[in-house]
């Protein structure tokens, strides 16, 4: 393809083009709700070509290294707008609009379950504008815009979160990830009325110049401010209580759209703003979001470990991974406010890879999970196993996502781990002994991280699609329609060529890394090819492709190794010895037995409770029962710790500020008069 075609991809007007598919699909939609089929197959053919749209403007973006810029001007200047597609732009529209792709495919199939029972036509329409919405989040240039469409997005997931209505669960979850969300834009809301104040402009370009200005404490409430407003909505603990009801509540393909890539726009505006608006920043923001990262990462495992709903299970594994690419952010923001640029953009490279690859692996787990539940009707892995003879083709999927998740080689999420650890080596290694400390704590808690998650995926594995089936619903499952599983396919290659291709990718994300931290330089990354990708100093080298040639070549010879050990063996098959008992599903490890012990060991984290019920013959045979039940459970520590007690403080609050309502109308004024002086006063000071 000649430079000029990937010049009109990349122009504003390709980009316009895609997001009027989007609403398109979204008005044709609701114009086909009437008729189930047709609103299903017009909302997911126009999602699939807007997403090959968004992907072919933001691969030209990168490749071209073009930057789509374009304005709308108001008399009133509160309606002008700006739209500027930067490279980091570009990368987030590309996994959006990848990932919508994917799950817009497996929605071919997957939505039938609803005919009938749903208004499909209003799926459709909140699936296009929470997709649209997303990709106008990261491309807008002006506070005032991005609030508007921050809002547009949050309210299309909302109604995706409860679309599923005549479950009251998925409207408490519904109602919970409403207040929080809203709990977090008023941060953001926060953080853009300071920058305003210092610049007195709403536009990121102005706001960039403007807060060179700004004192150190200025930068520094508006850093903690964006840091809770977007980890809300990235679900960094403990802001983080919304997630794992809201993303089960909504359909498969949507909670894959919001934990892989949804998600994602708070971490894209937490880079946006400590590493574009707000710089240079301070040691304090980057040891800030280590401690944040490595909190996350951490009780997120722990609490999917002991999780048996699927997809709740899956939502806690998005918080550890948010805390992961935390970690990255912190090495990062600690790197650039101490001069070691090169070591920033290293560290902002492992960020952003992870950011890419979680989006793949857990939008691909979410869409399997989704596969299993329509087949079973039930999220409790409890009730599945053995369904890899039955489904095979999702299990392979699911087996592929679970290593990937799990940081297994050659996988993608093994790189971007191992680049994280490399980053807080260096951590360790390039500050005082004071400030080396939670880079050691945050290497502990990856670690431990990693193989918790190993542990977990090795339990919903194992646990669903081996052994025997432990319900009827599992044993006459069937495989996933075609589109479902293409839409896992496409997902599932990706996640491979990410993990083999690691340099190459690492080489784009380097030169979006070195644009965004002062002083960085792409040329002084070290070697990034198709083979190798190393740091300047050699402090690290890895080649993916040697690392997937080797377990290659030591499977081939392993099994070589038995065929010739065991050729001249008779192989006798014969039925499980059994204690002379028939061998049942009953006998299984269990998903509750299998964490049991992990759960014991982190009890004061993770609170475990048991309750045992006993039923008798008759209440004066106490020695003999009929039946006892145990009840094994755990409660989580930021309830209690955190918010019971703001919401008691808020409760308190309340009660004194009930006072100033007499019910007296000139009172009321009084309030009204005393306010416009302080703001008079203010404004003529």
């Amino acid at each position: 393809m000649q430079n000029h075609q990937f010049d009109l991809i990349a122009s504003p007007g390709f980009f316009i083009a895609t997001l009027l598919i989007y609403a398109g699909g979204a008005i044709g939609s609701l114009l086909l709700q009437n008729n189930d089929r047709r609103a299903a197959l017009w909302s997911t053919l126009a999602a699939i070509a807007g997403s090959i749209l968004g992907v072919s403007f933001a691969v030209a973006a990168l490749l071209r290294g073009i930057i789509p810029a374009f304005t709308s001007e108001s008399t009133f200047p509160l309606l002008s707008t700006s739209f500027y597609v930067d490279s980091l732009s570009a990368l987030f529209v590309l996994a959006i609009c990848l990932v919508a792709l994917c799950c817009s495919i497996y929605a071919l199939g997957y939505l039938r379950h609803y005919y009938a029972k749903y208004n499909i036509g209003l799926l459709g329409f909140f699936y296009h504008a929470f997709i649209a919405s997303m990709i106008l989040v990261v491309t807008v240039h002006n506070a005032l815009s991005f609030l508007i469409v921050w809002e547009l997005m949050s309210l299309a997931s909302f109604f995706l979160v409860i679309y599923e209505h005549r479950d009251s669960a998925n409207i408490r979850a519904g109602i919970l990830y409403f207040v929080m969300t809203h709990v977090g834009t008023a941060f953001v809301i926060f953080a853009f009325l300071l920058m305003y104040q210092a610049t007195g402009s709403f536009e990121f370009s102005a706001i960039r110049v403007g807060l060179d200005y700004a004192s150190p404490i200025l930068r520094g409430v508006i850093f903690l401010a964006a840091l809770i407003g977007f980890g809300t909505k990235a679900g960094m603990i403990p802001v983080h209580i919304w997630l794992p009801s809201a993303h089960p509540a909504a359909p498969s393909h949507v909670s894959a759209l919001m934990s892989g890539v949804m998600i994602k726009t708070g971490i894209y505006m937490l880079i946006r703003v400590s590493l574009d608006l707000l710089p240079p920043g301070e040691l304090w923001w980057g040891m800030t979001v280590l401690v944040a990262g490595s909190l996350s990462a951490l009780l997120g495992v722990l609490y999917a470990l002991s999780e048996h709903d699927l997809k709740k299970l899956l939502a806690y594994h998005s918080i550890e991974n948010i805390g992961i690419i935390l970690m990255g952010i912190g090495c990062t923001l600690a790197f650039s406010a101490t001069g070691h640029n090169t070591l920033a953009t290293f560290s902002l490279i492992a960020a952003l890879y992870h950011t890419i690859n979680h989006a793949t692996f857990k939008a691909l787990l979410f869409l399997g999970a989704g596969a299993v539940i329509s087949a079973t009707q039930t999220r409790n892995i409890e009730h599945y196993g053995g369904m890899i003879k039955t489904m095979p083709q999702t299990a392979l999927f699911f087996l592929i996502g679970s290593m990937a998740i799990s940081a297994l080689p050659p996988l993608n999420g093994f790189f971007s781990e191992w680049l994280t650890f490399q980053s807080l080596f260096r951590g360790a290694t390039s500050f005082d002994a004071f400030h080396d400390f939670p880079f050691i704590l945050t290497i502990g808690a990856l670690a431990l991280t990693s193989g918790l998650a190993a542990a977990c995926f090795v339990k919903v594995f194992g646990v669903t699609f081996l052994a025997r089936p432990r319900s009827t619903g599992a044993a006459q499952a069937k495989e996933a329609p075609f589109s479902m599983r293409m839409g896992m396919a496409g997902l599932a290659i990706i996640a491979i060529a990410l993990g083999l291709f690691a340099g190459p990718v690492s080489r784009v994300l380097g030169q979006i890394s070195a644009n965004l931290i002062p002083g960085g330089k792409a040329e002084s990354l070290g070697e990034l090819n198709l083979i190798t990708v190393s740091s300047p100093d050699k402090f690290y080298t890895i080649s993916m492709p040697a690392v997937f040639l080797s377990l290659l070549a030591a499977s081939i010879i392993l099994s070589l190794l038995v065929f010739l050990m065991t050729r001249s063996r008779r192989v006798r098959i014969a039925p499980t010895w059994d204690c002379g008992t028939d061998l049942t599903p009953r006998m299984e490890i269990t998903a509750t037995g299998f964490a049991r012990s992990i759960i014991t060991i982190f009890k004061g984290v993770l609170r475990p409770s048991r309750q045992t019920d006993i039923e008798y013959h008759d209440s004066r045979l106490r020695y003999f029962p009929k039946m006892e039940k145990v009840i094994l459970g755990q409660r989580d520590i930021y309830q209690p710790y955190f918010y019971q007690p703001l919401r008691e403080l808020i409760s308190k609050l309340a009660i004194q500020v009930k006072r100033i309502q007499s019910g007296k109308i000139n009172a009321y004024v009084l309030y009204i008069l005393l306010t416009l002086l302080g703001l008079l006063i203010y404004f003529l000071r």
